[in-house]
């Protein structure tokens, strides 16, 4: 058995305080991580099959590292013999999502422990393969394991980090591309599908992309057109290896105006603001205070909306810095200190009733003594048509 790739030690503590005998991690996120960025490529992009679906189950003992099993599907073996798994008990039998669950409760049996406390990730677990376990362990309690697994990655290695560096560039250059290549009266259909193809080319996998176009709001692909004159947001996520970039950025068809320059300043001056409180040790609501206060001397301030919250494997994982938010959890992470390498993203938004929808977003990494931006580049008024189409 090779060393678990997480750290084993926090795991246990934080199964403890939750009260959780042994862990089933379902979901692809959780399940990549404890297996050290393993995520089996025939589900990479859809879990449906037959008259049911695809269920990594990754079982985990407190205390038991050496213990720890997975459930995998019958088609992981190719994988895995050129992709090695830490975990000393591998079973690749399922095909269904009971068949699954079945297996993982014939290894929990095989573990002993009596009437254990087992932690599931509610949110990512079947009815029926949830309807296996109560029925094979009817007496025990089922805490949900989310806010531990999440908890657990909320400090991101070095590695981690480079790979949400290549996701947050990549996407990027990607955007640029694209604005820079498409001239007058090119459709947001036309934009999106130019910006899947770009971030394919970058290696990433394309996860949606939120675009306007001129003086409209909507943020959906569709057959509005990018005029001469007008603007654009481009606000797209694509994930490297399972990690996400997440940004936004703008252009323009000509050269913007005054106002649009005045508009995308005062954006940007309360982006800086929140990065200048981003640093390791201080509480993490100090984000959102320094963006309170530039958002009270702002001119559109009755119109800006900000947020900043958690990245990684998921999109507003921990740090939970408020309980506002589009997103809904609770602010836990408001009086704590922020931690070197944990991971932000900030936005601040302006749907402008006029000039249109005005946005910057950025990936932030928490730093001892202070804040790294990812991808920091084409944060003004990117030109579009410069290039061939």
């Amino acid at each position: 058995m090779s060393a678990p790739p997480f750290d084993a030690a926090l795991l246990d503590r934080l199964m403890e305080q939750a009260g959780m005998d042994v862990l089933l991690a379902t979901s692809k996120p959780a399940v990549q991580y404890l297996l050290g960025g393993y995520r089996f490529h025939f589900f990479e992009h859809a879990d449906a099959i037959g008259q049911s679906r695809y269920l990594p189950v990754l079982a985990y003992a407190r205390g038991q590292a050496d213990r720890a099993g997975y459930i995998g599907h019958r088609m992981e073996k190719g994988q895995q013999a050129v992709e090695p798994l830490w975990v000393p008990e591998v079973r690749n039998l399922s095909g269904t999502s009971t068949d699954a669950m079945r297996h993982a409760v014939d290894y929990l049996r095989a573990l002993g422990i009596a009437s254990p406390r087992i932690g599931i990730e509610r949110a990512f677990l079947p009815a029926d393969a949830l309807q296996v376990l109560q029925d094979a362990y009817p007496n025990s309690a089922l805490p949900d394991a989310l806010p531990v697994l999440e908890r657990l990655r909320a400090v991101k290695t070095e590695a981690e980090i480079g790979m949400l560096r290549h996701a947050s560039d990549s996407v990027i250059d990607a955007m640029l591309a694209v604005m820079q290549g498409h001239g007058p009266g090119t459709t947001k259909r036309d934009l999106v599908e130019a910006l899947k193809r770009e971030e394919a080319m970058r290696g990433l996998g394309f996860d949606y992309c939120l675009i306007t176009a001129g003086t409209s709001l909507n943020r959906a692909p569709s057959e509005e057109r990018w005029e001469a004159g007008g603007i654009l947001s481009l606000d797209s996520g694509g994930h490297y290896q399972g990690y996400i970039g997440d940004v936004c950025r703008m252009a323009i068809q000509g050269e913007p105006d005054s106002e649009l320059q005045d508009l995308l300043a005062e954006i940007d001056g309360i982006q800086q603001a929140a990065f200048r409180a981003v640093r390791a040790g201080a509480p993490g609501g100090a984000v959102y205070a320094a963006a309170e206060a530039a958002l009270r001397d702002a001119p559109n301030r009755e119109r800006l909306d900000f947020l900043a919250h958690g990245m990684g494997l998921v999109s507003h994982e921990v740090p939970h810095l408020t309980a506002t938010g589009p997103i809904p959890y609770g602010a836990e992470d408001a009086d704590r200190p922020l931690q070197a390498n944990m991971v932000l993203s900030i936005e601040t938004t302006l749907p402008h009733p006029k000039r249109g929808f005005i946005k910057l977003e950025d990936t932030v990494v928490v730093r001892p003594d202070g804040y790294e931006i990812l991808g920091d580049r084409g944060r003004g008024w990117n030109r579009g048509g410069t290039a061939p189409r």
